[in-house]
């Protein structure tokens, strides 16, 4: 079947089954088109973006094209709704690496100390903390508490770069946890420094999740915007540059070059291996699963008493959305 006919398939069993497709950023181009251009996505968008959007979602079913922490957390906020992932190994290097068991542990090593988690971490994970934040409202979510000191978990690039940044706006310290996204830690500084030679006129797009030494040497060359994937999208469009380096997910460029198509983008092509386990056919094939026997293979289902826990700290962090 050619991805046409997929894709004639997957607007008709939306139809039919009373559901919706969100889609990732980082999901591949063809599932980036939005329903109204012809493509199958209602809604394209960053992780505070889909939590949003999932949050208002009125269809009863919700198909993710993202990963399994995403599709969980458009569960939690809609619990009577059902939540489909097309793959169930469409894991995250970032989110396996704490556990629920590990936060208790914070808890009892510094206690009284907030606990900061990125979305970036799978519901039970969640559940334990005090406040979750993406890379869009992180620096404000760290800014609002009171305490000297907050545990900001997992991802400990994007840490120390958020710590630079809140040390000097507010004096507060970071505890940090090691843990470090597959793609985004592929960007060194000496990769970003030959691209910098070659275009010597291009800003810098850097994601929140690259090691701090690459970002503070890529800065010091060039200028440009260290965010949220949603900051990156912003800046290009108010940028009068031409050309700019990417360092992010590889498909961030097909966005970026889809609405910026008299730019261009230069990017290593780092791709995650967990977003790409997500395609136009097995989307096809968790809509068609819904209402049958086989809805199992792809639906979430989570602890009652998980997503009661997990809820406080996703709808704090959407105070900030």
């Amino acid at each position: 079947m050619n991805s046409q006919e997929i894709i004639r398939q997957i607007r008709q069993i939306k139809e039919e089954k009373n559901a919706v497709v969100l889609a990732h950023y980082y999901m591949s181009p063809e599932l980036q088109i939005t329903a109204d251009k012809g493509g199958v996505a209602d809604f394209i968008g960053d992780s505070l973006g889909l939590s949003v959007e999932a949050a208002r979602v009125q269809a009863e079913n919700i198909v993710f094209c993202g990963v399994r922490f995403m599709a969980e957390t458009a569960k939690i906020l809609n619990p009577k709704k059902r939540v489909f992932l097309p793959d169930m190994d469409a894991g995250c290097s970032l989110a396996s690496s704490i556990t629920a068991e590990d936060i208790c542990e914070l808890r009892r090593k510094y206690p009284g100390v907030p606990i900061i988690a990125y979305v970036n971490t799978y519901a039970e994970t969640k559940a334990e903390c005090d406040i979750c934040c993406t890379s869009r409202n992180a620096l404000a979510i760290a800014q609002s508490f009171d305490a000297d000191t907050l545990i900001f978990v997992p991802d400990i690039y994007m840490g120390q770069n958020l710590q630079q940044n809140i040390e000097t706006q507010t004096g507060k310290k970071l505890i940090l946890w090691d843990g470090k996204c597959e793609v985004h830690e592929q960007f060194t500084g000496d990769s970003m420094e030959m691209m910098q030679i070659l275009n010597p006129e291009a800003e810098m797009l850097m994601h929140w999740e690259v090691p701090k030494e690459t970002v503070n040497s890529s800065f010091g060359r060039s200028k440009g915007v260290l965010g949220s994937t949603n900051d990156i999208l912003h800046y290009v469009g108010e940028s009068k540059a031409q050309k700019f380096i990417l360092a992010s997910e590889c498909d961030l460029g097909a966005t970026l070059k889809g609405m910026y198509p008299e730019r261009e983008f230069i990017t290593p092509c780092f791709k995650c291996p967990y977003m790409k386990k997500i395609n136009l056919e097995n989307t096809l094939a968790a809509l068609r699963s819904i209402g049958t026997d086989n809805a199992d293979r792809f639906e979430i289902i989570l602890p009652e008493d998980i997503m009661q826990r997990a809820l406080t700290p996703i709808k704090r962090m959407l105070e900030f959305a």
